[in-house]
């Protein structure tokens, strides 16, 4: 399993930018495909965005599309969501995932997971 460290997350005001960051340990990184969920106060953990291993392939829940963005660089073995025009709706504890090869946008394929950054966004 990979050691994941998330980091980023903080206070807006709506319309506001924040860019979260997952460290992974350096082993076998480039083998895994990398995931940002969310979960809300009261709410399921949710699927925000997913990327695969080499960066050619991402997913994104309908709720961020055009406003959020997965990013990875495997030489720093870390993992970016760049979220843009936050609204309070966002306002959640935000995690980072990793699981094996292929992307998906289930939390139970996902097998390691970081300890979450806390986003607030204020209107």
């Amino acid at each position: 399993q990979e050691q994941l460290l998330d980091s980023g997350g903080g206070s807006v005001q709506a319309g506001g930018s924040l860019r979260l960051s997952c460290v992974a340990s350096a082993r076998l990184f480039n083998n895994y495909a990398m995931a940002w969920f969310r979960q809300a106060p009261g709410k399921e953990r949710e699927f925000v965005a997913t990327i695969s291993w080499n960066g050619g392939i991402t997913n994104y829940a309908d709720s961020v599309k055009g406003r959020f963005t997965i990013s990875r660089d495997n030489a720093k073995t870390t993992a970016y969501l760049q979220m843009d025009n936050l609204q309070p709706e966002d306002t959640a504890l935000y995690y980072c995932a990793a699981r094996l090869f292929r992307i998906s946008t289930l939390s139970t394929d996902f097998t390691s997971w970081g300890q979450g950054t806390q986003v607030t966004v204020t209107s």
